[in-house]
């Protein structure tokens, strides 16, 4: 009888360890998408990034902004292709929607910048759409790695 007390208390004390050892959810994540744009934009070396007020943003990304919570991009001048986009849904269910949408900006800018300055698809082919809990990035940048260190340590 003491063995089988034994035994239940250990495999109780068991799983509330590996639970605990799982870490936050992926709707956990807090962002200060400000900062992140602004460290995401210093991964871009051609041309300046200027923040977009709302309706350039809801005209530029087609979002439903009554569904976001949280927004900020960085557009360029039409020059070249970097951008960077952070998004905070209200709701998960809408973060597929977002990233479709920011898919959908990549394949738009790629036909777009293979008529008069093919260079930039290949910022383009190499974008990055990121999300974690209701956030999505959109970044396309001139280092695509360094942006990546900067995703990885906001928990992308």
């Amino acid at each position: 009888m003491k063995k089988k007390f034994t035994l239940a208390v250990l495999t109780i004390l068991a799983i509330f360890l590996l639970t605990a050892c799982g870490g936050k959810k992926s709707g956990d994540i807090t962002v200060d998408i400000t900062k992140l744009c602004d460290d995401l934009k210093a991964t871009v070396t051609s041309g300046d990034l200027i923040i977009a007020n709302e309706n350039n943003l809801a005209a530029t990304y087609f979002f439903e902004m009554d569904k976001l919570e949280e927004s900020i991009a960085a557009l360029n001048s039409g020059a070249n292709a970097c951008e960077v986009a952070i998004v905070k849904c209200k709701d998960s269910d809408y973060v597929s929607e977002v990233q479709d949408l920011f898919k959908g900006r990549v394949q738009n800018q790629s036909n777009l910048f293979a008529d008069y300055n093919a260079a930039e698809v290949s910022k383009l082919d190499a974008a990055i759409i990121k999300s974690a809990g209701n956030y999505v990035v959109f970044c396309v940048t001139d280092d695509t790695a360094k942006a990546e260190e900067v995703l990885k340590k906001a928990g992308f």
